[in-house]
């Protein structure tokens, strides 16, 4: 059990570092859809998409840890941006994504401390 935890633990600091770029390329990315499209802006898409569906399953596998002795993150609030983000993205609507793409990056920096919190115990 003691060698999962320590497992997980090392999963959320590779998270740690992955994250902050993540959060960087949201950012450019809600820029970008806002009517700032560039060329290669599907290709950011696709590369935050990829990014984001990696940091979901390190959430997933590590919620345990995350979330141990108290709630840092909060599952169902959690699933319901991605749920969003997911159906904004299906939808192709610049300005559906823009939209949930800001609200991700507010978990995704909320997640941000809570990974802190944990890695830094």
């Amino acid at each position: 059990m003691e060698n999962s935890r320590d497992e997980q633990v090392e999963a959320l600091k590779v998270l740690e570092e992955f994250n902050s770029k993540l959060v960087g390329n949201m950012k450019s990315l809600v820029n970008e859809l806002s009517g700032n499209r560039l060329e290669d802006t599907d290709k950011l898409l696709k590369t935050v998409i990829d990014s984001l569906n990696w940091e979901i399953q390190i959430v997933n596998s590590t919620m345990e840890v995350l979330n141990d002795g108290k709630t840092r993150v909060d599952k169902d609030s959690f699933n319901k941006t991605i749920g969003s983000l997911s159906e904004a993205i299906f939808s192709g609507d610049d300005n559906k994504m823009a939209n949930q793409f800001k609200e991700a990056i507010k978990v995704f920096e909320g997640l941000d401390l809570a990974v802190k919190a944990v890695v830094n115990e």
